[in-house]
């Protein structure tokens, strides 16, 4: 049996007549860029992580990269974060010129929020929480130390559509930045992200920011930049909405699935209390990773790791100066964490081949 990590096309059959129309009525109206289907998007996802305001933007690293600089974040600025994270979060913030410094984990695999008042110094200007493979981070503890010293909280929310602390969607602060690449659990067939916040000057400055400082056409008050959602995509993501929330209840039952069959083999996901994890990716840990990883190639099943090395470990950001064991869970972890597949469309005959091979291989 093949069982691919990801397969976006049994998504695309299960909506296809549906996803072609709508595609096919942009393609009619002739109107690509900022239309009608961006500016309804983004008011009805707002709507559904509760926020009031809804900016659409090229993708999640723009969306992290403009609501910095909304923010008043500028050069040699700290932003205190995670280096188990994908990279583009920390490219986010070296765009804007500040410099990343990053907190270790907890057994959530998120920012350890005892330890975030130890990383902040006087150039300290924001947080940036990750909420990792579709579980939040403690983000009472988190809003908190940033109402004590000042600081802003841009939530990365790239991996946690439709996640839930406490009840709420996330973001649970007033700014967050999502993904809608294909894989993720609201996805486009392209690159895309938004920017959600409550804050009307916050979502003024975005829309001049995404669109080169323009107010009317041929009109730039301030310097901008290039970065839209465009209404193809837009008009996917508007009939992609309606069904996420079944589609993330399915990832809920695979992963009750896996846990069951799995929890006497492997490490499986812990759940925070506080959170309704929406998983994104099924991580398992186990000191045997690689040679697991191997076997369940052979036996045509497809895994992932995310992410092999840390932030701080990549050649690209050895200017920042840390070392090898500066993050000693993160990087404990690097070295078990596995990916298995897990989609909305899954069936149950190949979630317990996944199983019984990785049963076969401890025996």
């Amino acid at each position: 049996m093949k069982i691919p990590f990801n397969d976006l096309t049994r998504q695309y059959k299960s909506i296809e007549e549906k996803l072609n129309k709508t595609i096919n009525v942009v393609l009619k109206s002739g109107w690509f860029i900022l239309g009608k289907n961006v500016e309804t998007f983004e008011i009805e996802f707002a709507d559904y992580v509760g926020k009031k305001y809804g900016i659409g933007v090229a993708s999640a690293t723009d969306a992290l990269f403009l609501a910095l600089l909304a923010s008043g974040i500028k050069r040699g600025d700290e932003v205190i974060t995670v280096p188990n994270t994908a990279i583009p979060t920390i490219a986010a913030i070296s765009a804007a010129g500040a410099v990343p410094v990053f907190a270790d984990i907890n057994q959530y695999y998120t920012i350890d929020s005892s330890i975030i008042e130890k990383k902040i110094s006087r150039k300290t200007r924001a947080i940036i929480p990750v909420h990792l493979y579709g579980q939040s981070c403690q983000m009472a503890s988190i809003l908190n130390i940033a109402k004590k010293y000042n600081l802003r909280v841009i939530e990365d929310c790239a991996q946690a559509h439709g996640a839930e602390y406490r009840g709420l969607k996330v973001p649970v602060g007033d700014i967050g930045c999502f993904s809608f690449y294909p894989t993720k659990n609201l996805g486009a067939y392209g690159d895309g992200g938004m920017i959600v916040t409550n804050n009307e000057n916050l979502f003024q400055k975005l829309k001049l920011l995404r669109n080169y400082g323009e107010t009317t056409r041929f009109t730039h008050i301030i310097k901008g930049y290039n970065s839209r959602l465009d209404e193809i995509q837009a008009a996917i993501l508007r009939l992609k909405l309606k069904y996420l929330d079944r589609w993330n209840n399915e990832r809920r039952k695979i992963a009750k699935s896996y846990n069951e069959l799995l929890e006497d083999f492997v490490l499986t996901p812990q759940e925070d209390k506080d959170n309704r994890h929406i998983y994104h990716l099924y991580v398992i840990r186990t000191e045997k990773r690689d040679k697991l990883k191997d076997y369940l190639y052979a036996k045509g099943i497809g895994t992932a790791i995310h992410y092999p090395i840390p932030a701080h470990l990549q050649k690209g950001y050895s200017d920042l100066g840390y070392k090898k064991n500066d993050f000693k869970t993160c990087e404990k972890f690097s070295k078990e964490i596995l990916s298995l597949p897990l989609f909305p469309e899954l069936i149950n005959r190949e979630i317990e081949y996944v199983c019984s091979n990785i049963k076969d291989f401890f025996k």
